[in-house]
């Protein structure tokens, strides 16, 4: 038997996307949106409403997203929960700290281990952000010994809609394009 919810935003994993900007005068802002994720080979979809971050990619037309970790997740709820409209030291409360993005004019978040660099491409009904990735930095203390990302040495997290909590993922289950060749 399965039990109804109606229209609800369950979808798991849902990833923490921390998203960053800077304003007109080059002062980094970030938020964190739950409803996003890759929509293309070179392309990301966020979902945001009218908020600080949405006003600065307007206007530099730029922005990161870093993948949320549970090292950060104080830091992380904390940019989802406070607008950068209403508090001016916002970054300087969460703890990020920032350096400019290699090839957009748009913040990393030194403390995040991913980082996508991003051109904004379109904007869908106004709330829907497409951006172009141009880029993907990760920190090397969090690469394995061929240069590839380690999940063993950190911890995305997700969003957890029906609880309001964020959940680290965990272990391997599976072999992606391979597992499922046992059933041909």
């Amino acid at each position: 038997m399965r039990k109804n919810f109606g229209v609800q935003t369950y979808i798991y994993p849902q990833p923490v996307l921390i998203v960053g900007t800077y304003d007109s005068e080059g002062k980094p802002n970030a938020m964190n949106a739950a409803w996003g994720g890759i929509c293309g080979r070179d392309k990301v979809m966020i979902c945001m409403s009218d908020h600080r971050t949405t006003e600065n990619i307007a206007q530099t037309k730029a922005f990161t997203v870093g993948i949320g970790d549970a090292k950060c997740v104080t830091a992380c709820d904390y940019v989802g929960i406070v607008s950068g409209k209403n508090t001016p030291d916002k970054m300087e409360k969460s703890g990020f700290t920032t350096t400019e993005a290699e090839f957009v004019h748009a913040p990393v978040m030194e403390q995040l281990p991913i980082s996508l660099e991003c051109t904004l491409e379109r904007v869908i009904d106004g709330e829907m952000y497409i951006g172009r990735i141009v880029n993907v930095s990760i920190d090397e203390q969090y690469l394995d010994e061929k240069g590839m990302p380690d999940l063993s040495k950190f911890s995305p997290i997700t969003y957890d809609p029906a609880h309001h909590t964020y959940i680290a993922l965990g272990e391997v289950v599976g072999k992606a394009f391979s597992d499922g060749k046992k059933l041909q």
